[in-house]
C-alpha cells in the first residue's frame, strides 16, 4: 500500500515537472531578409544558345550548375547525353550512354577483333577536347570486361568473373 501511494507520488511529481519544462521554452521565430529572383533562369544565354546550336535533336534538357560551369542532362535519339558547358558557353566534355546495339560499327568492329565471342551491353562515349573515348562493358559466359578504345587501340581495363553463375 505505502509502495503504490510513493509511486504515485512520484509519477505525479514526473508528469509536473515534465509539462513545466514543455511550456517553459521559449518560442523563437528568425525572420529571414527577402530574397528577390532577378532571372528567370540559372544558365545565362550565351550557354544556352551554345547547346540549342550543338544539340538541335535534345529532347528535356535539364540544367544543374556545377561550381561555375553548366551541366545539361537530355536525351537525343533515345540516348542520355551529358554535357558540361563554362560560362562562355564553350563545350567542355559531352557524354553519351547507350545500349551494345547502338554501338558505331567501326568501334564494334575494334572491340570485335579484341573480344569476338563478347557480347557487347553498353557503351560510353566521351568526348573531350579532341579526344574521343569509348568505354565498353562486354559479357562472355561468367566474365565481364571493361573495354576502353581511343584512336582505334583496344585496351582491357577490368575483367570480373561473375561467381554466381
Amino acid at each position: 500500500m505505502k509502495s503504490k501511494s510513493i509511486f504515485g507520488i512520484i509519477t505525479s511529481m514526473v508528469v509536473f515537472f515534465s509539462m513545466q519544462f514543455t511550456f517553459a521554452q521559449n518560442m523563437k521565430v528568425d525572420t529571414l531578409k527577402e530574397v528577390v529572383i532577378r532571372s528567370n533562369s540559372l544558365v545565362n544565354a550565351t550557354v544556352t544558345n551554345a547547346f540549342t546550336k550543338d544539340f538541335r535533336d535534345a529532347v528535356g534538357p535539364r540544367w544543374y550548375r556545377l561550381d561555375k560551369n553548366f551541366l545539361v542532362k537530355f536525351l537525343s535519339g533515345n540516348q542520355k547525353n551529358n554535357t558540361l558547358y563554362d560560362k562562355k558557353g564553350v563545350q567542355l566534355y559531352h557524354i553519351t550512354y547507350m545500349r551494345g546495339h547502338d554501338l558505331p560499327a567501326e568501334i564494334r568492329g575494334l572491340v570485335n577483333k579484341k573480344y569476338n565471342d563478347e557480347m557487347v551491353l553498353t557503351a560510353i562515349h566521351v568526348e573531350q577536347d579532341s579526344r574521343d573515348i569509348w568505354v565498353v562493358n562486354l559479357k562472355s559466359g561468367n566474365e565481364w570486361v571493361l573495354a576502353r578504345v581511343e584512336d582505334e587501340q583496344v585496351d582491357e581495363v577490368q575483367r570480373l568473373t561473375d561467381t554466381l553463375e
